[in-house]
């Protein structure tokens, strides 16, 4: 018997399980979601609206994410270390929004963003 049991419609858990699904989303939300969902006492509605207000979220962030991978290229940063925090910040956008980068689209990434000065043919 999981707690995630208790986020459903018509469920009949105790009251007891309830509060304590109920404690345990509170205890993983954000100090300022707290404050903001503090007068919701369902677990089913404050689910609900934590589910509507990530679903925005994902959005607002995807459409910038894929721009964001669309244009990123290696020669655009000083060091190669500023461009990887910058890749794995998008990909961790794009993932965070169902959407999966391999190893391979980051290395064809990197490797297609080079400049033609900077390319060593074999």
């Amino acid at each position: 018997m999981g707690l995630g049991n208790t986020i459903v419609e018509k469920n009949e858990f105790s009251n007891q399980d309830r509060a304590k699904a109920m404690i345990f989303l509170r205890h993983h939300l954000d100090e300022g979601l707290k404050s903001e969902y503090l007068t919701v006492k369902d677990t089913l509605v404050l689910w609900r609206d934590l589910k509507e207000r990530f679903d925005h979220l994902k959005l607002v962030v995807l459409p910038k994410a894929r721009y964001d991978w669309l244009h990123l290229r290696l020669q655009d940063f000083k060091s190669v270390n500023e461009y990887n925090s910058a890749m794995f910040r998008i990909t961790s956008q794009l993932s965070l929004c169902g959407e999966k980068v391999t190893d391979e689209d980051m290395l064809e990434k990197t490797f297609s963003t080079f400049h033609v000065s900077n390319i060593l043919l074999q």
